[in-house]
């Protein structure tokens, strides 16, 4: 994207007033972000935008896309429109995806399969250790682990997942100039060096309250099912999962003491028909489909690797089996990467698992 075409989309989003419903029809009329802040009022108001938006998108504020440029010299910041290949397809899909997604850290996670869990911040200790363990089985499974930085369930999930040296991805509700909430600074920069914050909001938009609920609905659309952790009767949790439902993703609960408060939304939601886990299987067993689905153009590419002499993964496994461990020594690839590379490799009949917890390569066909 060259540097005019960048500024354009920077100052489309910054528009007062623009949502990402009416912003994508102006796109579909016009093509660009170029070509809408050109077209002038009359071609705006015959679109159907209201006076004081068409003010807005006379007169774009530069300064703040200034900044949002100078935020982006910071290592690993990065900025995805909409157009961009990077763009996840999963929330491209719903109606009000965003016209562009700002980052920190490894945009290659919004291309692998993430699996979200959300929860109370007031979680027990029982809570906070479903989460981890969960979200650390789920990373060594090769998933994303999605959640959204705040106390309690999301910042167990996140560091579960990077403990077991996965991948996690935080979806903020402000701009990512800064870190909220603020004791989980050092956590969010486990996070950017080893997965991605990711965010719908320019750089120094503060945590505002509305925001949260915004944020609720990329992270249940970037993932393939929503995971609660402990939540009670009225929580932003349960508008996560139900948001899930919506956008006809799965929706999976933790059961607990009829004796926890924090317990009565999971309960609630299980009635409602979310999937009752016990163990990460179940959740496997359940997205097993869409997870297949995903994974099918990385399979596809994974089937052409088998005679290929550089796929590090075909080549460590040799013509004997081997362990989990020793690929990792062969590869030196995070268990994550490994993970997800196995999986796609045996989705593509290439490899296949052997007893003793071990891998074999199959003879091509």
């Amino acid at each position: 994207m060259d540097a005019e075409a960048l500024r354009c989309w920077l100052a489309l989003i910054r528009v007062r007033g623009l949502g990402p419903v009416a912003g994508a029809r102006l796109l579909e009329r016009f093509g660009t972000p170029e070509a809408i802040l050109s077209a002038g009022a009359r071609a705006w108001r015959a679109d159907g935008v209201d006076a004081a938006t068409c003010d807005a998108l006379a007169t774009p504020d530069w300064a703040g896309v200034d900044a949002d440029l100078r935020w982006l010299e910071t290592p690993g910041a990065l900025f995805i429109p909409r157009n961009d290949h990077r763009y996840p397809p999963l929330l491209a899909d719903i109606a009000d995806a965003p016209l562009g997604l700002y980052g920190i850290g490894d945009a290659e996670c919004l291309a692998w399969p993430q699996l979200a869990i959300v929860g109370a911040r007031q979680a027990s200790a029982q809570g906070l250790e479903h989460a981890q363990d969960f979200a650390a089985e789920l990373a060594r499974r090769g998933l994303v682990v999605t959640s959204g930085l705040a106390l309690g369930i999301d910042g167990a999930a996140h560091r579960g997942a990077l403990d077991a040296g996965g991948y996690t991805l935080a979806v903020c509700g402000n701009g990512l100039d800064r870190v909220y909430p603020a004791r989980h600074r050092e956590l969010a920069h486990r996070i950017v060096g080893h997965g991605l914050l990711l965010s719908e909001f320019p750089p120094a938009t503060p945590p505002l309250p509305e925001h949260f609920p915004r944020r609720n609905r990329l992270i249940s659309a970037l993932a393939l099912g929503v995971l609660v952790v402990e939540a009670a009767r009225e929580s932003g949790s349960l508008i996560t999962a139900r948001l899930a439902a919506e956008q006809g993703r799965e929706v999976f609960a933790i059961p607990g003491s009829i004796h926890n408060p924090m317990t009565r939304g999971c309960h609630a939601l299980i009635r409602e028909g979310a999937r009752l886990v016990e163990t990460v299987d179940d959740i496997l067993e359940e997205i097993a489909p869409q997870l297949a689905q995903a994974r099918s153009a990385d399979s596809a590419r994974a089937a052409q690797a088998a005679d290929e002499p550089d796929c590090p993964v075909l080549a460590a496994l040799g013509a004997d089996p081997a362990r989990f461990d020793q690929l990792l020594a062969r590869t030196g690839l995070t268990a994550a990467a490994l993970n997800a590379r196995l999986s796609e490799l045996e989705l593509g009949g290439q490899i296949a698992t052997g007893p003793g917890d071990t891998y074999m390569r199959l003879k091509h066909r």
